[in-house]
């Protein structure tokens, strides 16, 4: 086994989600805007030449097989033929079921430092291929562009982003995604935007959130009080808001006044993702 390397895994925030219709086969169709923010999980790899795809850090209660970081490598061994396996070890720190995309980051990751570290060859769009397997936010990882994204969120359009900073706080609790898009409450026929730049960057709404403020209370609770300083949104399916900040101090300063009673933290949006050179 060779020496490991560490990657990174960043968060991402939906500044913008809208559901705009159902394919037959039940995903659903999105318009949203993808913003990469500098919370990262750390993904450790190192190639093997045995085959082995093997978890060292597995999640408690988690079976390591159904990890996205396995599933992800195990595809890509697939995928391009090769006898090399490979060992992870994985540092969480974006929180799960929070709606900041992190085991779809770390399956993105996983993908293109293996086929870099394997001379796999494959392409960006191979990759995010590959990915769009694995799940519906793991292509725009492997993108590596702040994004504004349609179909069931792999569609890719490059978004140039100011570079604001954010407050986000987690009111912890876990929300499954699928509760959420199976939900008879659900808006499913929004509007598809006309001027995507203008819309998608000064449009500011999910259409998952009152329904998820409607089943957790206290993400109701925390969505009033972040308001209370200016436009509060929902990433995802939740459970994590958080509120866009012009700078770093102005983001300090309210987090300041928020985080005797929740818990999170103050993120730098991303102009690109920090492995871009690398897919």
């Amino acid at each position: 086994m060779s020496q490991f390397h560490a990657y990174p895994a960043p968060a991402k925030l939906n500044l913008t989600l809208k559901i705009t219709g159902r394919r037959p086969d039940g995903y659903h169709l999105l318009e949203t805007v993808f913003r990469f923010i500098d919370l990262e999980d750390t993904v450790e790899l190192a190639s093997r030449d045995d085959g082995v795809i093997e978890l060292l850090t597995p999640i408690p209660g988690v079976d390591p097989d159904t990890d996205l970081t396995v599933r992800a490598a195990r595809l890509l061994q697939q995928a391009c033929g090769t006898r090399q396996g490979a060992s992870i070890r994985l540092t969480k720190r974006i929180p799960m079921g929070g709606g900041l995309g992190g085991g779809s980051s770390d399956a993105a990751t996983v993908l293109v430092a293996l086929n870099w570290l394997w001379n796999a060859g494959l392409s960006r769009e191979g990759l995010m291929a590959l990915g769009l397997k694995l799940g519906a936010d793991v292509p725009v990882f492997v993108f590596g562009r702040n994004a504004f994204a349609t179909g069931v969120g792999e569609e890719l359009t490059p978004l140039d982003l100011p570079d604001n900073w954010y407050v986000v706080l987690h009111p912890g609790v876990h929300i499954p995604t699928a509760q959420i898009f199976s939900s008879p409450l659900l808006t499913r026929n929004s509007a598809p935007s006309i001027m995507r730049t203008l819309e998608t960057t000064q449009q500011r709404r999910n259409d998952m959130q009152s329904v998820v403020r409607k089943n957790y209370p206290v993400v109701d609770q925390a969505l009033n009080e972040l308001s209370a300083y200016g436009p509060a949104l929902m990433t995802g399916s939740g459970s994590c808001i958080f509120l866009e900040c012009d700078t770093q101090d102005q983001a300090n300063k309210v987090f300041e006044q928020l985080s005797t009673k929740w818990r999170g933290f103050v993120a730098r949006g991303l102009s690109k993702h920090p492995m871009f050179d690398k897919g």
